[in-house]
Parts: structure tokens; C-alpha cells; sequence
């Protein structure tokens, strides 16, 4: 690992820390704060909370980056490199007392081809006692319970008939729900899993393919290069690479192409 992206790597790891310490310390609190965004989603004083700490760490150790966040909005500017902070994926499981919720970090570089890649990203989940990480060329890991990092890779599985797929709920497929539905009645199990966790499945290997309609840049960046370096593809249900395209299908790559012909009619 090259010292540049070692210490990337090492940022993305304190900048978890320091949000595991806000957001574990304020799940199930009886004074929780819950306010409605504009979009009519939930917001916690906790996410704000999270992502102000995120930014304050990010502007004094790599001030010349740029900051995406899902709270605070885009401070990228021009920079070459910025950071994609989702303070909490899966506020609705947080504020309910459902363990099932993380913090996103993905840092995008820029490339002269004007292609953006995600370099680096971290996922972790307090509340599940695991975390998972993976840098550019590096390949992929977990730790649970704060134990020793293993390293992780994808399933070989290539067929539909004998894929376990993942989803969040059947909200937002539009045109693609029949098709989507017609594809889990074709697989060998299915399972509501959903948000990142069904994605970190697919990058372990315990399940095949995790398929999500609408999401944001700060809600995949970390899970696509964690996908991609256990060795799975990550796009979105178009098939088009990356954490750029609205949507997320992470699968291990054997199977990828049938998901989206499935998926898009073909």
C-alpha cells in the first residue's frame, strides 16, 4: 500500500471513530432529536452531529480536499480529491432502535480522463459491533467486534436459480418493479435485508447480488470500492460502474451481467 493511500486509509479509520463515538452515544437516547428534511425524510441530531465532527476532522487534516455530505451539502468546489460522508445510513433503523445502521465514508479521486473513482471507504456499524474498509488495490476486510481485520471476498456463485438476492423494499423500482419482482421469484432466496448491510453481505460473500432503486453519491461511494475490492462489481441496476448512476447493484461479479439483463427487460 502506497504511504499516500495508506494514510488515507488511516483518516477514513479515525474519522469512523470519531462518529462511532457521537452516534453510538446517542442511539436509543430518550432525548433524541428528530427533525423532517425538506424531502420529507428524518433527520437526528445525532446525523448533524456526526457529520460536523467528520468535516472539522476532514478541514484540519486535508484541508485542500473537497467534502460531499448527505447534512451539510457539497463543499467539493474543484478539488481534485473529496470525501463523501453519509454520517448515518439507515436513520429510520436508528431512530426506531433497529441495530441496522453505519457510517458511510468514501473518498473520490478524480482522474485525467475526467472519470471519478471511489479510492477509499469505510463502513461502520457500532451497533453491529462490525466494520468494513477497503482501499484501492488493497482488497477488502472486516472487523467485528473490534477484533483482528479479515480479509473478505465475494461468492462464486453464477447462476439466478441458486443466488441469495438482497433488496430494501419494492419503493422507487418504477418500470423496473415487474421485472425486479419476476427476478426474485427466479432466485433461491430472497431477503429484505436492505442499506449498506445488504451490500457488506454481497462483499463477504453470504449473499450474491443487494439491489437498491434511488440512492445517493453518499449512500454508495464507500460501498462501491468495498464491493469492487472483494472482488464484486458495483453499478448502477443500468449497469453503468461506479457511485455515480442514482442507484446501487452490488453483486459478485459472475452474475452481474444476467441481474441487469433481468432487471432492464433483456
Amino acid at each position: 500500500m502506497s504511504t499516500t493511500r495508506g494514510n488515507d486509509l488511516a483518516l477514513a479509520l479515525r474519522l469512523a471513530d470519531a462518529a462511532d463515538s457521537i452516534t453510538l452515544a446517542r442511539y436509543q437516547a430518550i432525548d433524541l432529536v428528530v427533525t423532517t428534511k425538506p424531502d420529507n425524510s428524518p433527520v437526528t441530531d445525532a446525523d448533524k452531529a456526526s457529520e460536523a465532527a467528520i468535516r472539522a476532522l476532514l478541514k484540519s487534516h486535508r484541508p485542500d480536499d473537497g467534502i460531499v455530505g448527505e447534512e451539510f451539502g457539497n463543499d467539493s468546489g474543484g478539488a481534485q480529491r473529496y470525501w463523501v460522508i453519509d454520517p448515518i445510513d439507515g436513520t429510520k433503523n436508528f431512530l426506531r432502535g433497529v441495530p441496522t445502521w453505519a457510517t458511510l465514508i468514501g473518498l473520490i479521486e478524480k482522474r485525467s480522463d475526467g472519470s471519478e473513482v471511489v479510492v477509499v471507504g469505510v463502513v461502520s456499524a457500532p451497533a453491529l459491533f462490525r466494520r468494513w474498509y477497503a482501499s484501492e488495490g488493497n482488497g477488502a476486510f472486516v472487523s467485528v467486534n473490534k477484533a483482528a481485520p479479515e480479509k473478505i471476498s465475494v461468492s462464486q456463485v453464477s447462476e439466478i436459480k441458486d443466488a441469495s438476492i438482497s433488496y430494501s423494499d419494492f419503493i422507487g423500482w418504477n418500470e423496473r418493479l415487474a421485472p425486479f419482482q419476476e427476478l426474485l421469484t427466479q432466485a433461491w432466496r430472497t431477503r429484505g435485508i436492505g442499506d449498506f448491510w445488504s451490500h457488506m453481505l454481497v462483499a463477504e460473500g453470504a449473499v450474491d447480488v443487494a439491489a437498491e432503486p434511488s440512492l445517493a453519491i453518499w449512500d454508495m461511494a464507500a460501498l462501491d470500492i468495498i464491493v469492487r475490492e472483494a472482488g464484486g462489481r458495483f453499478t448502477n441496476v443500468a449497469g453503468i460502474d461506479g457511485s455515480l448512476g442514482g442507484s446501487g447493484l452490488s453483486t459478485n461479479a459472475a452474475i452481474h451481467q444476467k441481474i441487469v439483463d433481468k432487471l432492464n427487460g433483456r
